[in-house]
């Protein structure tokens, strides 16, 4: 990806390997459950501790979640891959080898798509493959000791490996929450980042422009967009200190402190040779038939980028609104239910942008744990479009229905006596009483001079307590100064 600055005259190179965790209700290769929180080694089976004699069978679920994210990025969904065994020891890996794919992936190609600085920009996809996760040591509280649970043990990972497209951290960080968006969408993951639901690793390296890549290091497990993007300043500087004091870079594993703000290394990385891959001989190649695909593909929501073009082309949205609607699947279900039911989808685009978005960033909420339901807002809309209330008013009605407290719009309106005064022979007499009492605006008015009219519609405004309808105020206004009745 071109066009990014250089940094002290070198250029970033950066590729992102990004562990999804599957959404669904059992692990990958047991029947053991993948519900978090549970007390430890509570949710590890015979399969899962890798006792002898049991046998690994294949989740249908994580294979056609692994599908709908192929079909998403527009990759080739492989007819035939194969599981691999990744060998290495650890205390947290009880079989002594990690079920992965290596040569076949079930996903190759495709492409991730976001906007950074209003310029679209495209990361290409090297693969996703499917895999079990380890368990977890635990190092607190145990007296200098380390746990082992392995209820994470087998639980289904889709490793989603871009190719090194990107130049700089921010560029790192778009990509990474457009893929998180995208696997949140596709209901393929819950993208719950706390849980490790959804982390990265990121592999930077530095070179002159023009130059061979650089030797890559590999920050493990981010599990927040902000501590990767600091991780990811944090390792380019220290590379090119190195290079700049005439210092070697070696390919290494390194882990983030986000309280230092600094990455140290882990340990020296290994290649894949050093994990003697080979086919795993206890699960069969796995078959994925065209009309699988065809089937998945049939029962996938809508794209974002397709929906988003839907809302500019039929709603009529500019497309910078078109992209906030379409920022989750949930967002855009809200929007399109209170668009329908106000009929006017720009008002609808503007709540949903201004209002709602701003009590959601506030509170940490999310629009399905919100108290406020599409048809109550639209209603509130249609009171806006016909001019019972004035935005203002609208705002104070806002404040009772996203509470709770309320979800009959006309009734808030009634009792905190906001309705707006439309009555054309009410608000002539407005009028007339502003016009009479401010000679001087009016003259100023007559004499070209603008801001005479809006301290005029101002006067209107007080003198109904804030309940005209200041369109209707100002169009009255204007017929009486031009002199008609």
């Amino acid at each position: 990806m071109s066009g990014a600055p250089l940094i002290r005259g070198y250029e970033v190179v950066i590729g992102l390997e990004t562990h999804a965790q599957l959404s669904t209700a059992s692990k990958i290769f047991s029947g053991a459950s993948t519900q978090f929180g549970a007390a430890p080694n509570t949710q590890a089976c015979a399969v899962d501790l890798a006792l002898p004699g049991t046998l690994p069978v294949l989740n249908r679920g994580a294979v056609e979640r692994a599908i709908r994210l192929g079909l998403a990025v527009g990759a080739k969904v492989a007819p035939l891959s194969i599981f691999a065994r990744k060998n290495y020891f650890y205390p947290d890996l009880p079989k002594g080898y990690q079920i992965s794919q290596y040569e076949i992936p079930v996903v190759q190609g495709g492409k991730v798509e976001f906007v950074l600085n209003g310029q679209k920009k495209a990361v290409r996809l090297t693969r996703a493959h499917l895999e079990e996760d380890a368990g977890k040591s635990l190092h607190e509280d145990f007296a200098g000791q380390t746990g082992i649970d392995l209820n994470r043990a087998g639980t289904p990972l889709l490793e989603i490996v871009s190719e090194p497209d990107m130049r700089s951290s921010a560029e790192a960080v778009e990509y990474a929450k457009a893929l998180h968006a995208l696997v949140v969408w596709l209901g393929v993951c819950d993208g719950n980042m706390q849980e490790g639901s959804f982390r990265c690793d990121a592999n930077v390296s530095v070179r002159r422009p023009g130059a061979p890549f650089g030797t890559r290091r590999e920050i493990k497990n981010l599990n927040s967009f902000r501590f990767l993007q600091q991780a990811i300043d944090f390792e380019i500087q220290w590379q090119i200190d190195r290079v700049e004091d005439g210092l070697p870079i070696e390919q290494a594993t390194v882990l983030f402190d986000p309280d230092t703000g600094e990455t140290r290394a882990m340990r020296s990385k290994e290649d894949a040779q050093d994990y003697r891959y080979f086919p795993d001989p206890d699960l069969p190649p796995l078959v994925i038939a065209p009309e699988w695909v065809a089937r998945v593909k049939g029962e996938m929501p809508e794209l974002p980028a397709a929906m988003a073009g839907r809302f500019v082309s039929a709603d009529g949205l500019p497309e910078a609104d078109a992209l906030l609607m379409t920022q989750s699947l949930a967002f855009a279900k809200f929007y399109e239910a209170v668009r329908d039911g106000c009929g006017n989808a720009k008002l609808a685009a503007n709540w949903m942008m201004g209002e709602v978005s701003k009590r959601l960033n506030a509170e940490g909420g999310t629009l399905e744990g919100a108290k406020l339901q599409p048809a109550t807002l639209a209603a509130l809309i249609t009171r806006i479009a016909d001019g019972t209330l004035s935005h203002n008013g609208a705002r104070q009605v806002f404040d009772v229905l996203w509470s709770g407290e309320a979800a009959d719009v006309d009734a808030v309106i009634a009792a905190k006596g906001l309705k707006q005064l439309s009555d054309s022979s009410a608000l002539l007499a407005l009028v007339d009483e502003v016009l009479a009492k401010n000679a001087k605006s009016v003259e100023e008015f007559r004499a070209g001079k603008d801001k005479a009219f809006n301290a005029l519609v101002g006067q209107v405004m007080k003198a109904s307590g804030g309940k005209a309808n200041p369109a209707q105020a100002g169009e009255l206004l204007r017929q009486r100064l031009a002199g008609g009745g």
